[in-house]
């Protein structure tokens, strides 16, 4: 794996610092690069901003895969997929974390920090990082859904 492909970009709002740290330890303790792109105060903040700027790094290619977070991860996912080439989706258990890998090819991941507690999800965040694509049958489905892009 290149050097870019073991980079993983995590932001959040406010309300979801903490549990974004926990996972940067987590995931950095596995060997993954981390760029953590804030923010780091508590002060409120806007979460679109955050999963657009994460979800930007993403799709250039400087990170292989992003994590972000708000208080549900609706709200930041919602954000992050209006940029081109991302495929984010949110999740609070396991099974579809690795689906969206699996059957998606997504390359973010949305945690409700007010939704699970960080030891679900560090386990969601190792089944999405784990988990190949499958390729196959899912190819054509993701080109369908990436040439909805326009």
């Amino acid at each position: 794996m290149t050097a870019s492909n073991r980079r993983v970009v995590l932001s959040s709002d406010h309300s979801a610092i903490a549990l974004r740290q926990a996972i940067a330890g987590h995931i950095a303790a596995q060997g993954w690069e981390v760029v953590d792109i804030g923010p780091t105060t508590p002060q409120s903040t806007p979460y679109p901003e955050h999963g657009a700027a994460a979800a930007r790094l993403v799709a250039a290619g400087d990170c292989r895969f992003g994590i972000i977070l708000c208080g549900t991860g609706q709200g930041i996912m919602m954000a992050a997929n209006k940029i081109r080439g991302v495929r984010c989706g949110v999740c609070s258990e396991t099974f579809s974390a690795r689906m969206i890998r699996q059957h998606n090819d997504a390359n973010m991941l949305a945690i409700g920090a007010r939704v699970v507690g960080e030891g679900l999800a560090l386990d969601i965040v190792d089944a999405f990082l784990a988990a190949p694509f499958d390729g196959g049958r899912h190819g054509p489905r993701v080109e369908m859904i990436a040439a909805l892009e326009g």
